[in-house]
């Protein structure tokens, strides 16, 4: 376990919270690691939602299927990063997403009840720990409601840019990489890859976009 302490220090359910006290609550947590390869699912949709994950290393995407086989990607979750701990706090009876590996990846799942119920050992380091999660909750939810600010617009042409101009945001630079190839980047804005495309073409023809693969500058 030690040789991932650096990751999981970044992790934001373990801020604030110094090693010696993270490798006792990982054990007293009963932490396991799971190995993936791409493309496999690392939870599936109505499977229980018992566990919290947080990827070591690789990357997992979050998937949703409606009845018509249609996949939207509702997010991209890299290393350090925790994901079906919304469904893991509801106690919900099932999760209503697929978690699938983006690439090959190592993936720490940590049993839900172990966060949210003190132990008998009373860790002092636990009450730390829970106001970390709620603050990832908020943080997700705000990234969620910005995911339903693009995807509510009216054309592909507007969810594109307020897509690339959100990333530009968060980048803080007007050159940039998205975690999405032209199929993915379709799904996460729930739009057809072909008018995505044309959109794409005409931009780079009117000189507001430059791009080449999953890389984008914004003129």
């Amino acid at each position: 376990m030690k040789k991932y302490m650096e990751i999981l220090k970044k992790c934001p359910l373990f801020f604030s919270i110094d090693e010696e006290d993270l490798q006792k609550m990982l054990r007293c947590m009963q932490a396991k690691i799971v190995f993936f390869n791409k493309k496999y699912t690392v939870l599936a949709e109505g499977s229980s939602a018992r566990y919290i994950g947080i990827v070591l290393s690789g990357s997992v995407q979050i998937i949703q299927i409606d009845y018509f086989g249609n996949r939207s990607i509702l997010g991209n979750i890299t290393q350090s990063g925790v994901f079906a701990e919304a469904f893991a706090c509801a106690e919900a009876a099932s999760i209503p997403i697929t978690v699938v590996a983006n690439e090959p990846c190592e993936i720490m799942l940590i049993d839900s009840k172990h966060i949210l119920y003190t132990c008998s050992n009373h860790c002092s380091f636990h009450q730390q720990l829970i106001f970390n999660l709620m603050r990832d909750l908020a943080t997700k939810t705000i990234s969620f409601h910005q995911r339903i600010h693009i995807t509510s617009k009216r054309t592909t042409r507007e969810k594109l840019l307020a897509y690339l101009t959100a990333v530009a945001k968060e980048k803080n630079s007007d050159s940039f990489d998205i975690p999405f190839d032209r199929q993915e980047l379709a799904d996460y804005l729930e739009i057809d890859r072909s008018g995505l495309s044309v959109e794409i073409s005409k931009l780079r023809r009117e000189g507001i976009i430059v791009c080449k693969k999953n890389h984008f500058r914004l003129l």
